[in-house]
This record gives C-alpha cells, sequence and structure tokens, in this order.
C-alpha cells in the first residue's frame, strides 16, 4: 500500500519530465560532408541532469530546470552559447584513429510553449572527412549523457547504422561504404537495457498496470494467464508498429493505456477471480501497450536489416521488466499476507483505488 501510494504520488507530479536519450543523426554525403543534428533537452544539458535521474524532479534540482523551461529561446540560446563550451569538449568525430574537426552551425530551441512538455532542441555540426576517410565513431562526451547515434547517407532515408551509447562511450567503427556493421547479437544486447529502462524505473503507466493485475489474485495461476494474454498481445503490436504495419497516434494510444488501467483497476474491485471476459479485456489493453513500445523504440531509429534483433531485445528487456515489478509485489504482499482473509480489504481494494486514481489523472492529462 505504501509503496503504491509513494509511486502515485511521483506520478502525479505532472510538472516533472522523463529524461531520455539524445538522439544523434549523422549524414555523411559521397563527397564527405557530414552534418550531424543532435536533439536533446537542452534545459537538462546545461544543467547535467543526467540518466540516472528518472525524471527532472528526481535530480533535486527541479526549480532550475523549471526556470529554464519556461524561459524564451533566446534566453536559453544565450545561456547555452555561454556554458556549453566545457560540456562539447569531450564530444567527437574521429576516423581512422584520427579526429576530425566539427564546427556548430546553429542552436535551434522552439519557443517556451507548454511547459508541461518537454522542449526538445536541436544542434547542428558540419564536418568534412578526409579522402581517404574508410570507417567513422562517434562519441558524445559524459557530459551528453545516453544517446542514440544514427548513420546514414545523403542518399538514404533510413540509417544504415544505430547504436545506443552510454555516457561518455565511443560508437563501434561505422563503415563508410553502407556495409552494416551492428552483429544481430550486438544489436540486442544493446535493446535489453533498453525495454527494462522503459519499464522501471520510466514506465509508470505500465508498472501501474502490471501491479494491476497482481493485485486480483496474486496467485500463479491466474496471474501466468494474465501476464500472458498481456505479453502475447504486445508483443505482436510492437513488431506491427515497429514494421509500419500499424501506426496509430500517440495522442490516442496514450488515452487509451490510461484508460486500461482504470478499467483493471476498478474491475478488482468488482470480482475476486479472473473470468474470461477480463483475459480478452487484458489482451487488447496488451495490444495499446505494444503500440506505445513501438512508439518508443522507433524514436531511437534503427538499423537497416537489424530491426528483428532490436525487437527481440528490447521485447525481453519489457519482460524482465514486468517480472521484476512482480518480484518486488511477491516479496512485498504476496508470499507474507496472499492468503490472509483481510487481503482484499485491506490490500487489493485500497491499492487498486489508488492505482485507479493515478490513472485517472493521467487520462484527463492525456486528453487535455
Amino acid at each position: 500500500m505504501l509503496a503504491v501510494a509513494a509511486l502515485a504520488g511521483s506520478a502525479i507530479r505532472g510538472t516533472a519530465h522523463e529524461l531520455r536519450p539524445a538522439i544523434v543523426n549523422l549524414t555523411v554525403s559521397p563527397t564527405g560532408e557530414v552534418d550531424l543534428s543532435i536533439d536533446l533537452n537542452l534545459e537538462a544539458f546545461l544543467l547535467q541532469i543526467g540518466a540516472e535521474h528518472t525524471t527532472t524532479d528526481a535530480s533535486g534540482r527541479a526549480s532550475d530546470y523549471d526556470a529554464l523551461r519556461a524561459a524564451p529561446s533566446a534566453t536559453l540560446v544565450a545561456n547555452f552559447r555561454n556554458e556549453a563550451p566545457p560540456l562539447l569538449q569531450d564530444m567527437s568525430l574521429r576516423t581512422n584513429k584520427t579526429s576530425v574537426a566539427m564546427s556548430l552551425e546553429d542552436v535551434i530551441v522552439p519557443e517556451t510553449g507548454n511547459t508541461e512538455v518537454a522542449r526538445v532542441s536541436r544542434l547542428q555540426f558540419t564536418a568534412q572527412l578526409p579522402p581517404d576517410a574508410t570507417a567513422l565513431s562517434w562519441t558524445g562526451g559524459a557530459a551528453l549523457g545516453q544517446a542514440v547515434l544514427r548513420v546514414s547517407t545523403s542518399e538514404a532515408s533510413e540509417p544504415f547504422f544505430a547504436s545506443l551509447l552510454q555516457p561518455g562511450a565511443a560508437s563501434e567503427p561505422v563503415v563508410l561504404d553502407g556495409v552494416i556493421v551492428d552483429r544481430a547479437s550486438s544489436v540486442l544486447a544493446d535493446y535489453i537495457p533498453v525495454g527494462f529502462d522503459h519499464i522501471v524505473p520510466k514506465g509508470l503507466d505500465h508498472i501501474l498496470f502490471v501491479i494491476g493485475l497482481f493485485l486480483l489474485s496474486p496467485h500463479f495461476r491466474p496471474l501466468a494467464w494474465q501476464v500472458t494474454c498481456f505479453t502475447l498481445a504486445h508483443s505482436v503490436t510492437l513488431a506491427l508498429g515497429l514494421y509500419g504495419l500499424v501506426r496509430i497516434s500517440p495522442a490516442i494510444v496514450e488515452p487509451l493505456i490510461a484508460a486500461s488501467i482504470i478499467f483493471v483497476a476498478i474491475e478488482n474491485l468488482t470480482t475476486t477471480r479472473l473470468s474470461r471476459f477480463r483475459s480478452v479485456v487484458v489482451f487488447a489493453f496488451g495490444l495499446l501497450h505494444g503500440l506505445g513500445f513501438a512508439s518508443v523504440l522507433t524514436d531511437f531509429g534503427l538499423p537497416e536489416g537489424q530491426y528483428l534483433p532490436a525487437l527481440i531485445g528490447f521485447n525481453i528487456g519489457v519482460e524482465l521488466g514486468q517480472l521484476a515489478v512482480l518480484a518486488v509485489c511477491f516479496l512485498a504482499v504476496g508470499i507474507w499476507f496472499r492468503h490472509r482473509h483481510w487481503y482484499r480489504h485491506v490490500i487489493s481494494i485500497p491499492a487498486s483505488l489508488i492505482v485507479a486514481l493515478v490513472a485517472c489523472v493521467w487520462f484527463v492529462e492525456r486528453v487535455a
């Protein structure tokens, strides 16, 4: 109960912005010209609020962040030009073990807009590779934090290389003749932590949905059946969404995900047994959650020919995250209290009410 209440409290604080990796797009022309753009949360970058924090509120610098988020774009650009040089000094582009000079061409910051939503700014760089360049490697430095690197040619619409880089890590050498150097096993391993991270700690809506499944009956058989239905469903739409076969706007999907949590929590209040109808509904809601997963994974950008290992790795990470949530539920509640006659009235019903309340707040926020 206390854990659910604490989770609810953190979830309702709507001004906190989830911290996501920077997206780095590197485009190479046939003449060796490089256009490099970095889409990032510039406010968090300037304050050095890194990915070790779940949200900006968790960083301890929430007031500083909120002030920058409310600032006009011109103010943020000026702050960047004054404060960024030391933060960018470890960013580098190398080819054949030789450093290549990068020139900052522009800093694009959207106007303030809705401060409830994180502002995505863009840094634009250019560089010129030497004529003998056969491969390149890029690092954003520790200050940039976690980043997704996508490399493409100016003649192609899709990247031929993509990799999730940890803070300060350099990418493996990217061969410039378009050969995909990302091995399937490496891609799969890269995307397991991405999937896990999307559940724990960043996927509060998915965490509450899994808790809602647990609260109905913390016993293996009904829980295993619900989780199996949910897993099969979100695996289907994750794959369909990733391959572009199904596309639904997040503006539709996100409120429906909140509604799915409300439904599960309210049903926990009205029934004590797993029904066939609930399994069908959980499967249907799993389809929605899969579309949410797909939008996150698509944002990262995937290398051609490596969709399947990335999909498998991400899905494994998601499942591990869900199992971690269930393990905590069992250790905190299930093992000790599931056989108590007062379990439903003291734990299941109050916790389900909290879950429903939080999901109602999310639903209103997402349709507003």
